[in-house]
């Protein structure tokens, strides 16, 4: 795969944000520097496409519980996202950039509706039940 794909890839497979040029990029110069990558081709537009080495396949199989654990907790992140995690994303990025422009009620609210929501995800959580 090309950087692109591997961004457009990681978005769709763990509905993430599509990671950004600044982290791909980088992280691929550096596989590709421990061998544990390498460039096989360019295509279109100069694009360099990527494919595992030996190395780097020795690399996973030596670290696969490790691998197997973080692509448990992604998906673990894909499903909190799909079950309205995103909606909850999205409302503390808006709590964040609005946060001077509210007022004391405004805030006061906002503590409770937090608390409460909070509450109730542990009760769920350690008792299986709605409150």
């Amino acid at each position: 795969m090309h950087g692109y794909a591997i961004m457009k890839e990681l978005e769709e497979r763990f509905a993430i944000p599509t990671p950004s040029a600044g982290v791909i990029y980088p992280t691929l110069a550096s596989l590709r520097r421990t061998g544990l990558i390498e460039v096989v081709g360019s295509g279109k537009r100069e694009k360099k496409t990527y494919r595992i080495t030996e190395k780097g396949l020795e690399y996973l199989k030596e670290h696969e519980g490790e691998v197997k654990e973080i692509i448990h907790k992604m998906e673990i992140y894909k499903e909190f996202r799909e079950l309205g995690g995103n909606e909850l994303v999205k409302a503390f990025r808006l709590f964040f950039e609005k946060f001077d422009e509210l007022n004391d009620d405004q805030k006061a609210e906002l503590s409770k509706v937090i608390k409460d929501c909070a509450k109730r995800i542990r009760f769920i959580v350690e008792f299986g039940e709605r409150l």
